[in-house]
């Protein structure tokens, strides 16, 4: 077995980048179907380790990293929230909600037919419907445990991380054909008129240069900071309590409290542009370490009926953003754009949607409308809904009597 350190780690992340930029830039099916930098790269680096360990070597990393790199790029969509754009998008931001919980309740029903039609106990149905689909690993594991404990299904909580592998693989590689095909229907905002160029803002284009200073950068990071210790600190005096939400909801909400208060009080004005760019290095390099220390061989342990009832549900995914999301939303650029994003935290996590929109605008141009909604529904929202939907399912009489 070979163990890579801290240090290791963070170069193997950091070659994962650059591999996945390579694949995209040289690799026209790639390019053409908007796969991310860090899924390219992260999937192959992935599968290479699948082969290795067939031939008994077997690679771990030192994942330390990774969940600060994900606090602090939620803390980064807090500091880019200012209360005035939050009001702009306010309607849109329902409109997708909405659609987002019409979703959870499609895969859950698909899920619990599926695994009934196919002769499984439909708590296997829920575990491959949102609880692992759209609400991830952490999410997975916490009902597995439950569906272990409280209602004896065997070996839960390995089907549930197994199931939210395979939807954070998914979730990134269907968003971006997904956007393609829906931007063939629409006018793509500037490409036949002749617009001054702008300034990069937020996460839309991640490669734009941005002008920044020493003095600047370390003001930005100081807020990321104090994001993360008050929102760390938070979670903590939450933790038990009605009001428990995951640690990186409160840290995007003191990012966002701090964006405004310092703003509202006229002490301090965000710089955008920098809170961008550590954004988009935390979020890169996030995926790369999540994408790369992939256990692919989790996957081999689904049994074909599972295998069936998530292939169904990436399915399904894909069709709702589609004929779903993208007519909602108003079919049009941004609404393809938003079906992109809704691909990858409908079966991935947040950080694979923004990913997914990354991908599309970095070659066909921003969209703020869909940096704007998709963060604050797949950060604030989604897991209070998925677990109110869940909660409901569990007690439908169907269930109650298990």
């Amino acid at each position: 077995m070979i163990q890579l350190d801290f240090y290791g780690t963070l170069v193997a992340a950091s070659l994962v980048l650059l591999l996945g930029r390579g694949l995209v830039t040289r690799v026209g099916v790639l390019r053409n179907f908007n796969i991310p930098e860090p899924v390219a790269g992260g999937l192959l680096v992935a599968l290479v380790l699948l082969v290795l360990r067939a031939l008994d070597i077997e690679v771990r990393f030192d994942t330390s990293l990774q969940a600060p790199l994900m606090l602090a790029f939620f803390a980064t969509i807090g500091l880019s929230a200012d209360f005035a754009s939050l009001k702009k998008g306010g309607r849109v931001v329902g409109i997708f909600l909405l659609a987002v919980t019409g979703l959870l309740i499609l895969q859950n029903a698909m899920g619990i037919g599926l695994a009934t039609m196919l002769g499984l106990d439909p708590l296997m149905g829920l575990l491959t419907g949102s609880i692992t689909l759209a609400g991830g690993h952490g999410t997975g594991a916490a009902w597995g445990t439950v569906f272990s404990e409280k209602y004896g299904l065997a070996s839960a909580s390995e089907l549930a991380i197994a199931s939210a592998t395979f939807g954070l693989v998914l979730g990134g590689l269907i968003g971006g054909p997904v956007a393609r095909l829906l931007i063939k229907r629409v006018e793509v905002p500037g490409c036949h008129a002749q617009e001054a160029p702008r300034l990069p803002k937020g996460f839309e284009q991640p490669n734009k240069e941005r002008s920044i200073t020493p003095f600047s950068f370390i003001e930005t990071l100081a807020l990321i900071a104090v994001s993360l210790l008050v929102g760390t600190l938070l979670n903590g005096l939450l933790h038990g309590t009605a009001f428990e939400l995951p640690t990186f909801v409160c840290v995007l909400f003191v990012g966002v409290v701090l964006r405004n208060g310092l703003s509202a009080f006229g002490l301090y004005q965000v710089f955008e542009r920098e809170v961008s760019v550590l954004g988009n290095v935390s979020l890169s390099l996030f995926l790369a370490i999540a994408l790369m220390s992939l256990k692919l061989w989790d996957l081999a342990a689904l049994a074909l009926p599972i295998f069936i009832i998530l292939a169904v549900q990436t399915l399904v995914m894909a069709l709702f953003a589609v004929f779903v999301t993208f007519r909602v939303m108003g079919r049009n650029y941004d609404a393809a754009v938003l079906a992109a994003g809704h691909c990858g935290f409908g079966l991935g996590a947040t950080p694979t949607a923004i990913a997914n929109m990354q991908a599309v605008t970095q070659r066909y141009g921003p969209s703020q409308i869909a940096f704007l909604v998709v963060p604050m529904v797949g950060a604030f929202f989604i897991d209070i809904i998925n677990v109110i939907v869940i909660k409901l399912y569990l007690a439908l009489p169907f269930f109650a009597a298990l």
